[in-house]
């Protein structure tokens, strides 16, 4: 039998060791929280970016012909002068003719979301309509539309071109 002093003396542990290893663990759960957080939004970087290509290629489709439409309004334009300039009696076919070519191009706007700006009896909307003279006006307060002298057009939500119009002012 081995006597108890026989055995090697196990020397007690470095505690500055455990200390040590102690702070390297919490520095190394720190830098795994650090991580963690820079990871989680990188994430959400990429989320948000992809939603914003999303919305940009949507709204690049549904505005494409913006240029295209914002042409085809003198086009629209011209042909109500035309209506208009005809003399009262002797062109009937030709104002139905051009009356019927206005109303294609009206239903061709209204399948592209093209959409004339409301005018009649409005307050004047700095957004949609633009003031291009004043009148005294006995009917309508000061600040509503009284009459339009140019046709205004949205492209779903948009604005092509604001409606030019005579608003109503106060008697002086």
């Amino acid at each position: 039998m081995t006597d108890m002093n026989d055995a090697p003396e196990i020397e007690p542990e470095d505690t500055n060791n455990d200390v040590n290893f102690a702070e390297q663990l919490l520095a190394k759960d720190q830098e795994i929280a650090d991580l963690k957080d820079r990871l989680l939004r990188q994430a959400a970087e990429t989320e948000n970016t992809r939603r914003r290509l999303e919305r940009d290629k949507a709204d690049t489709a549904a505005y494409a012909m913006t240029g295209f439409a914002r042409d085809l309004l003198a086009v629209a334009d011209n042909l109500r002068r035309a209506v208009a300039a005809l003399p009262g009696e002797g062109f009937d076919n030709v104002r139905a003719g051009i009356e019927a070519t206005e109303r294609e191009l009206a239903a061709i706007f209204g399948r592209h979301g093209i959409s004339k700006v409301e005018t009649a009896g409005q307050k004047l909307d700095p957004n949609r309509h633009q003031a291009m003279i004043e009148v005294e006006h006995e009917t309508h307060e000061p600040g509503v539309i009284v009459d339009e002298l140019q046709a205004g057009y949205v492209i779903k939500d948009r604005l092509l071109r604001p409606a030019l119009v005579s608003v109503a002012k106060a008697k002086a």
